[in-house]
């Protein structure tokens, strides 16, 4: 059989993975750790590989795998989890120094690796299959990778001219991870990914960095709704700087949208000079006054924003679902989330999602629990019987 052949339809011996080691991990960040992390978990040999000695050594130390030396088995599956403007010429290294493997890189940009790819890698461009998790962390490195990272997210393969069992392995290698296969083309996915995740990524940058300036007073106001917002400005600016880059069309396409839909807005609400010498001005005390079309221009913002986000999908992919939320005040002190959550859990309740607001210098923080509506009169009464203080009730 052929080193395709032999993936097709094997298990691993003790029934946990259907992807048969080895695999080889190729750079040990937050994607290739957490993967390896999953497939070790499953009774996979990993392989792994890093041009730092330092990041491949904190990788072998968490238990992903270990670090491939000459004379080791070729590798069934390479994982390249290079940035994007190296993961092309990683891939065909790893298709010319491993004849027999299938090689997948997760770069968060398909097109122009894929391209790249096809134009150099000759025959061996059918065991080639590129895929993304749609999973990530603002932090970044072994250090912040875990094992679960793609428990019950999408990823993506994009098959385009992939011999079909090397396809089948690496639907396999996502579901071994814990994800949902998508199949989509690298066009499509760029397209995709610029809306969802690199747009998202520059505009929680660009609020962020209007607090550059901000004194300190002002930022002591700050609530969960910047923290929310900003919370992905925290992420590896090397890293992102590749992957716009490598999708900057189709980024540059979406804030090309957006500057047009801030201009209307600007032009919806830009104060209106007052003439000094008005009976307006002399009336108010104020220089301007509110532009007339600022309602509607704010409203129309607003309305569309409620369409798009009511868009977004529910938890693990499914349709979005309306939750109730339960509002509970916990005090700053050690063990009283875990209480919380242990006098949920008594009263039956699943938890559909969780947010925590809690400003610095607070005595107490407030637990936002969603639940099910039906489940929410219920949550309260019982949260409540234990001495808690329900918000609102």
């Amino acid at each position: 059989m052929s080193g395709i052949d032999d993936l097709h339809g094997m298990g691993d011996s003790r029934g946990r993975a259907s992807t048969q080691g080895p695999v080889l991990v190729v750079g040990t960040g937050l994607l290739g750790t957490s993967l390896a992390l999953a497939l070790t978990a499953a009774g996979v040999e990993v392989q792994l590989s890093d041009t730092s000695p330092t990041s491949l050594a904190l990788a072998r130390d968490m238990g992903a795998g270990r670090p491939r030396q000459d004379g080791d088995p070729q590798p069934r599956i390479v994982v390249v989890a290079t940035p994007p403007d190296v993961a092309a010429a990683v891939v065909l290294r790893a298709l010319e120094e491993h004849p027999s493997a299938v090689v997948t890189d997760v770069a968060s940009v398909k097109n122009r690796v894929a391209a790249e790819v096809r134009a150099h890698a000759g025959s061996g461009v059918s065991r080639y299959v590129g895929s993304h998790p749609m999973a990530g962390r603002e932090r970044s490195g072994a250090v912040a990778a875990d094992s679960d990272l793609f428990a019950g997210r999408p990823w993506v393969i994009v098959g385009e001219g992939a011999d079909p069992d090397a396809e089948l392995a690496i639907r396999n290698l996502a579901v071994d991870a814990g994800a949902t296969p998508v199949r989509m083309g690298a066009a499509e996915h760029d397209q995709a990914v610029a809306a969802v995740s690199h747009m998202p990524q520059l505009v929680s940058s660009l609020v962020a960095a209007r607090l550059e300036g901000l004194g300190e007073p002002a930022l002591s106001l700050a609530g969960q709704g910047l923290r929310d917002v900003t919370r992905i400005a925290a992420s590896d600016a090397r890293l992102w700087s590749a992957i716009v880059v490598g999708n900057a069309g189709p980024v540059a396409e979406l804030l090309r949208e957006l500057r047009e839909d801030l201009d209307a807005l600007l032009a919806g609400i830009e104060p209106a000079a007052l003439d000094p010498d008005s009976p307006e001005y002399a009336a108010s005390g104020r220089a301007e006054t509110i532009a007339p079309g600022a309602v509607g221009a704010i409203t129309d913002v607003m309305i569309r924003g409620h369409a798009g986000q009511a868009r977004i999908p529910g938890k693990h992919g499914g349709a979005p679902r309306r939750y109730a939320e339960v509002q509970v005040l916990v005090p700053d002190s050690a063990g009283q989330l875990g209480r919380l959550f242990g006098d949920i859990g008594q009263a039956g309740v699943s938890v559909e999602d969780f947010a925590l607001e809690h400003s610095a210098g607070q005595s107490a923080g407030i637990a936002m629990v969603s639940v099910l509506p039906a489940a929410a009169q219920g949550l309260e009464e019982a949260l409540d019987a234990k001495g808690w203080r329900v918000v609102g009730s």
